[in-house]
């Protein structure tokens, strides 16, 4: 098996490929790297003028990046997008694409903390040169900001009697490790045990590496990057950011707009959408790989000058 299929599978390969409408001798840019499997399909249908920029804030990926001179590898998050781009001398492109999913490369390692599989210390930084991890969002953050998190990005169904009880545990026992953090909540977990450690563990994983903050940051500058009929392509995993991109996609903003019921005015956004709904997975994906499952597609074209 090939190094990024072992290190990550892409979801909706052939799908964000056609989607992107790649032009031969166009720039683009992949925001989340990982195994690389994403940027190989674009870089095939590239000729050789043609340009692709990938982020990857996670060291581990930049050992998938294949030796290509029209590949760049940029190892920091796809929230500054815009800065290193214009390092690179490059003002607009014709494609941007971000895969908002964890890698199962980071789920797959152990030490990594992201798995509820294994023992390991709750670390989940994608960024190891960050300091904040799970741990210390465990140990320092408020009853209300733990409460506000899980509530927020996992949508555990008891979120402040599990806060109340993180902030009892802590003063009695160390979290510093999965099972010291599964062993102190046992006790208040509801429904199916798998599930919802998973949900637990994705509000932690989003907090720790402000996921939501820097999609935001993404969004914004988009239509500042994109060509006119350039595209942008973001697949999701959970309906936070689903919603998130949504809307901008629809508004061009994150502002407020104030409806008043006797205007018929539509807020006007830089984007045409491509899929009025999102694009899932297929029944066949779904089966070879089951992250696909809640992955969902966005695709908008820059109509306007930003």
């Amino acid at each position: 098996m090939n190094p990024e299929a072992v290190y990550h599978v892409p979801v909706l390969l052939n799908e964000v490929v056609e989607n992107l409408d790649i032009k031969p001798g166009g720039v683009y840019v992949d925001c989340t790297f990982g195994g690389g499997g994403h940027a190989k399909a674009i870089l095939e249908k590239l000729n050789e003028t043609g340009k692709l920029i990938v982020f990857d804030q996670d060291e581990d990926s930049r050992k998938n990046v294949p030796t290509d001179s029209r590949i760049t590898f940029v190892p920091h998050n796809f929230r500054h997008i815009q800065r290193f781009l214009k390092l690179y001398d490059i003002k607009e492109v014709d494609g941007i694409l971000a895969d908002l999913g964890v890698s199962s490369h980071q789920f797959d390692e152990a030490e990594r903390g992201f798995s509820t599989r294994f023992n390991a210390m709750l670390d989940m930084r994608m960024d190891q040169r960050q300091q904040k991890t799970a741990f210390e969002v465990l140990q320092t953050y408020s009853e209300q900001q733990l409460h506000k998190l899980f509530e927020q990005y996992g949508e555990v169904t008891n979120e402040k009697t599990l806060a109340r009880t993180i902030v009892e545990a802590r003063k009695n026992v160390s979290l510093q490790t999965i099972d010291a953090f599964k062993n102190a909540v046992q006790g208040i977990v509801k429904g199916n045990p798998h599930k919802y450690f998973a949900q637990v563990f994705q509000a932690l994983r989003i907090e720790v590496n402000d996921e939501v903050g820097a999609l935001k940051e993404l969004l914004v500058q988009v239509p500042l990057l994109l060509k006119k009929g350039g595209r942008v392509a973001i697949i999701t995993f959970h309906s936070l950011e689903d919603r998130l991109v949504k809307n901008f996609f629809k508004q061009g903003s994150f502002e407020i707009k104030e409806e008043n019921p006797f205007t018929i005015e539509e807020a006007e956004s830089p984007f045409k959408l491509i899929n009025k709904k999102p694009i899932v997975a297929s029944a066949e994906e779904t089966k070879r790989n089951t992250r696909a499952r809640s992955a969902k597609l966005r695709v908008a074209e820059k109509i306007a000058s930003s």
